[in-house]
């Protein structure tokens, strides 16, 4: 099992690998659900830290259809992204129907110089997210989806996350259940679903407030209760 956390600072960074988080999704705003970090704390947290960092690549939070400024903006922090050392990139994009803006993957995934990429929470925006995910699949940049398998939240979606991680299969894409998890129930989700990835935010914080820092004794219990998970 593979734990992802939330990094909004050096401070989180640092925290999170030292008590059992698998990968890094560094962010800023994380009440907007995540924006671009700045270069500089990009560039401090992969030195920093030996896990996996991923860069949310969002250069905004008013959607998730974005005009071609916008996407010449990600194609700029993907690059710097890229030159900085990630191990990976998260983003997404829809266009104005609804459906996943394959016009702007076709032109930001070959600035990714190779590394993994996770589709965001976008796709939980989607009506038909089985027909999502055929669309992803024919992009081999793209790892993995974020996702709790619609719009409410993951640990009232055990089986529409289930029958995402089905659809999936033994193919290359996995299945990152993420929002609304906590550590009580975590385990029965993890067998009821059979994601072999989760993502935390607020449930490894102080007070399970986003704008706390990360609690090492909530993550460390947390990451032990995960990873005794085949």
């Amino acid at each position: 099992m593979i734990m992802e956390v939330i990094a909004t600072c050096m401070d989180d960074a640092l925290t999170a690998e030292a008590n059992g988080a698998d990968r890094l999704e560094l962010i800023t705003a994380i009440t907007e659900g995540g924006l671009t970090p700045g270069i500089g704390l990009i560039e401090q947290a992969v030195q920093a830290v030996r896990i996996p960092v991923f860069v949310m690549v969002r250069p905004h939070s008013r959607s998730f259809a974005y005009a071609k400024h916008d996407i010449d903006t990600m194609a700029l922090d993907i690059q710097a992204i890229v030159k900085a050392g990630a191990s990976g990139i998260v983003l997404g994009a829809l266009t104005p129907e609804g459906k996943i803006d394959e016009q702007a993957l076709e032109r930001l995934l070959p600035l990714t110089g190779g590394l993994q990429v996770t589709f965001h929470r976008a796709f939980d925006e989607l009506e038909d997210q089985q027909e999502g995910l055929q669309t992803l699949l024919k992009y081999p940049q793209i790892t993995r989806v974020l996702t709790s398998a619609g719009r409410r939240p993951a640990i009232e979606s055990v089986r529409e996350m289930a029958g995402l991680v089905a659809a999936a299969g033994d193919k290359r894409l996995t299945i990152l259940a993420g929002s609304g998890l906590m550590t009580e129930g975590i385990t029965d989700f993890i067998a009821d679903t059979g994601v072999k990835e989760v993502h935390f935010g607020s449930a490894v914080r102080y007070g399970k407030s986003n704008l706390s820092p990360i609690d090492p004794s909530a993550l460390r219990t947390l990451a032990d209760k995960v990873h005794q998970m085949k």
